[in-house]
């Protein structure tokens, strides 16, 4: 189920058609393009222009923070601004040193190696990443016992980016070698509406209304993959029923088809919330209760639906369980009372 969310942050399959066109087209090429995330892009200023008055390749960067919120697109970033290339992987992909070695002795200087969800590389393949980044060579075992055989292979000098939501799984040992360690922060709604006027002058998008931008920009979770996910979505709603005319009643019509409402909650999160009231009187109330009730796993209630429901105020963790707050239950009174069409039916 929560994999057909269309506000997930994740990847969705809805985005695999457009995947070319997300990366060729709206992925910003230069840190002067890319919006927000202001302390780290003046961090990473610094940090280039040094390396590139100092002909030192970039040192190597840990990122991490939610999906969705532009750490792929800014290892892009730093090999365009580098002049290099960037060779993209995920932890889980390299599952022995081999996997590992093919591509960094490929690597010319200066190249990024951007290693997605890096928190789930194998403890056997971080063996191999300590000596590449410390010392820009590898040790590599043929055979075993006595017959073993160790080659060194030096490596040109590179800069290693990686991506993790899970920055407390890594250990202190990979951890301690990055040079630049940033957190990226969720977006404000003028961030994000600013990223949706640029990706739709580039799409072809023209004459749209700014507060038809701004109610999408309102409904994308702080998160620019789901912003310009929910673009689409909008963009196909017009062609097809409204003869491509954009504007903010238009946006509430679409996104009503897609289930979401005004604050950014899909059905899911609003049936959390409503289990929450009406089976245990608002809390507090032990996940694993709340699940069974619902019917979903609560691993992807803990993972997927309530991070939001936190950052925005409407749900809070106490010793005793989980328990809606105030303005959860002033929105929730809202949203039944105004009769919008998508409140879960209880």
């Amino acid at each position: 189920m929560a994999k057909d969310r269309i506000i997930t942050r994740d990847s969705h399959p809805l985005d695999t058609p457009v995947e070319a066109e997300s990366a060729g087209v709206l992925r910003p090429k230069t840190l002067d393009e890319y919006v927000g995330q202001p302390q780290l892009r003046e961090r990473l200023n610094v940090a280039l222009n040094a390396a590139k008055q100092r002909t030192d390749p970039m040192e190597h960067t840990l990122l991490h923070g939610p999906p969705g919120l532009g750490k792929t697109t800014l290892a892009h970033i730093i090999a365009h601004e580098m002049g290099t290339r960037a060779y993209v992987t995920s932890g889980p992909a390299l599952t022995k040193g081999g996997d590992l070695v093919g591509t960094l002795t490929r690597m010319q200087p200066g190249d990024i190696l951007f290693i997605d969800e890096i928190h789930r590389l194998p403890a056997a393949v971080e063996e191999y990443v300590y000596p590449a980044m410390e010392d820009f060579k590898i040790d590599f075992t043929l055979d075993s016992g006595i017959h073993a055989k160790v080659i060194t292979y030096h490596l040109k000098p590179f800069t290693l980016i990686g991506a993790t939501t899970r920055a407390g799984l890594l250990t202190g040992a990979l951890r301690s070698r990055f040079g630049i360690s940033h957190r990226l922060d969720y977006y404000e709604q003028d961030e994000l509406f600013e990223i949706l006027i640029r990706a739709m002058s580039r799409l072809g998008i023209d004459k749209v209304p700014k507060d038809a931008v701004h109610e999408i920009a309102k409904r994308s979770r702080g998160t620019p993959r789901i912003g310009l996910r929910l673009m689409r979505r909008v963009r196909d709603f017009a062609q097809v029923r409204r003869d491509g005319c954009l504007d903010s009643s238009v946006v509430a019509e679409a996104l009503e088809l897609e289930g979401v409402d005004d604050a950014g909650l899909d059905n899911l999160d609003r049936l959390y919330l409503t289990t929450l009231v009406t089976v245990y009187e608002g809390g507090p109330a032990g996940l694993e209760a709340i699940a069974a009730t619902m019917g979903e796993d609560p691993g992807t209630l803990e993972d997927v639906v309530e991070p939001y429901l936190l950052q925005i105020g409407f749900l809070a963790r106490t010793r005793q369980g989980r328990q809606i707050t105030p303005a959860g239950r002033e929105w929730l009174g809202a949203s039944e009372a105004g009769g919008s069409g998508l409140f879960v039916n209880k």
